[in-house]
């Protein structure tokens, strides 16, 4: 299938979201009724992004803030300090039900709606910025709970396999649409439940064993590890395969560390299909998942308290946008699901070779609330002008001078998929699919043909023949 878009032309002089310019902002865009992974793998290759179905592309050169699409390369990745505290922070919470006291203001939510839509075609009026989770669980869990009782089964063992097939919640998440406010369910309040403020009252023996456990599960050295297993604890995600107490742990080491049987809390996860513009592939070649739009459910003792939303690409995984809950700010959520895309890919790649790279979104140098991406290292910037890929470290003295910067270092390089037969671009015309060399002798209007050509020369020479132009 042939990916199908409007496209909707320049919107010049709106307010932005980054900083706050009546304005400012400046972006092309267009409605993508279907789009291919490849189509938009091409496109985000040369700056587009999308929110919904709705793909847009800042004018870079004129636009208040500059949107500069940045990726990670995860098989480089090594976490950072601060990285590795929201690791560890998620794993003492988990183990032994303790919260960090430190200000989660500086940890910035990795990436949020406001980084998706924040001002593009009117969609900031449509979505709320801040979190969408507000009602959600209550809505949903009061229903599904019902639905499972008349089923005579158990809410929480069947939520991660029946709560995903919702249709409204896709819709609601992923589409673009006005969502309703959708709240998770508060902490427990005393008397009620379990106190998220403190860890549980345990006997002295059993905190000693289970400070055992933990030490036994740094150290980990292959002898010991049935002598774990042989007292019910859950074997490791990625065994070691020798004693690396002098190596640094890895983010998988990090991540998928495993927890005593006693732990306070379980975080699960599951990850689904949502409604999206894209086209689900599912080739021989590809992941196994398959490739298309997916939301990653964060579930906290069976309550969801935070949805991403991720693009899989022929050659990478591209976050979109980040639902939490504020209720669980302390455990930086943005952070830690950002790094969990990044083990994801890796993942990914394992099977998929040529899918290697961690989309972010865009990276805003002038904004000081969106220059956080750029600590995920290695990572490259989007050159504005000829599309290559340049090494953050190269672009960042640049970007300190000037807002607007092209970040190839040769002056002589041009746009190399620019459209250069923009007759063989295709249209989409009364039910007939033809060339614009063909379509233009029909049209007598010369605005027409701006129009076209300023599409075909933002989507480039590849995505301008196989996309189909929808024109009326």
């Amino acid at each position: 299938m042939a990916s199908v878009v409007e496209y909707k032309g320049l919107k010049a002089g709106y307010h932005c979201g980054y900083c706050d310019s009546e304005e400012g902002k400046v972006s092309c865009g267009m409605w993508a009724h279907s789009m291919t992974v490849q189509d938009y793998q091409d496109l985000i290759d040369r700056g587009w992004r999308r929110s919904g179905k709705y793909v847009y592309k800042p004018v870079m050169n004129q636009t208040c803030c500059p949107q500069y699409t940045i990726r990670c390369r995860p098989l480089q990745f090594q976490p950072s300090k601060s990285h590795k505290k929201v690791l560890k922070k998620m794993l003492k919470f988990l183990v032994k039900g303790e919260i960090s006291r430190g200000n989660y203001e500086d940890e910035p939510m990795e990436p949020t709606m406001e980084d998706a839509v924040a001002g593009d075609f009117g969609l900031i009026n449509k979505l709320d910025i801040q979190c969408d989770l507000k009602t959600f669980g209550d809505d949903l869990t009061e229903r599904f709970e019902s639905e499972e009782k008349q089923k005579g089964r158990s809410p929480k063992t069947e939520a991660a396999s029946e709560l995903i097939q919702s249709q409204a919640m896709e819709e609601k998440l992923g589409s673009g649409e006005p969502s309703r406010p959708v709240r998770a369910p508060p902490a427990p309040k005393p008397g009620k439940g379990a106190d998220l403020s403190k860890p549980p009252c345990r006997k002295a023996k059993e905190i000693r064993k289970e400070r055992k456990r933990l030490k036994l599960m740094q150290q980990n050295p292959a002898g010991q590890l049935e002598g774990l297993q042989a007292q019910g604890e859950p074997p490791s995600l990625f065994p070691p395969k020798a004693n690396k107490s002098n190596q640094p742990k890895s983010l998988e080491d990090l991540i998928f560390e495993s927890l005593p049987e006693n732990a306070s809390h379980k975080l699960e996860f599951t990850r689904f299909l949502c409604s999206s513009p894209l086209e689900a592939e599912n080739p021989p070649n590809g992941p196994d998942c398959g490739y298309g739009s997916f939301h990653q459910q964060y579930w906290l003792d069976g309550r969801i308290v935070a949805v991403g939303v991720i693009d899989i690409l022929p050659s990478c995984v591209s976050s979109v946008y980040l639902y939490y809950d504020p209720d669980y700010s302390f455990l930086s959520l943005g952070v830690y699901s950002a790094l969990r895309e990044i083990a994801f890919t890796r993942q990914l790649h394992q099977k998929t070779a040529q899918l290697s790279y961690y989309y972010m979104g865009f990276y805003i140098h002038s904004c000081p609330k969106m220059k956080y991406k750029g600590q995920y290292r290695p990572s490259d910037l989007l050159c504005p002008e000829t599309y290559v890929w340049v090494p953050i470290e190269q672009c960042l003295p640049s970007l300190d001078n000037s807002k607007y910067c092209r970040f190839n270092p040769d002056p002589e390089a041009v746009d190399e998929g620019r459209s250069k037969d923009p007759d063989r671009l295709q249209v989409l015309y009364k039910k007939a699919i033809l060339p614009y060399g063909a379509y233009k002798k029909h049209q007598r209007d010369p605005a027409e043909e701006a129009v076209v050509l300023q599409y075909g020369r933002l989507v480039g020479q590849r995505c301008s023949e196989r996309m189909l132009l929808f024109r009326n």
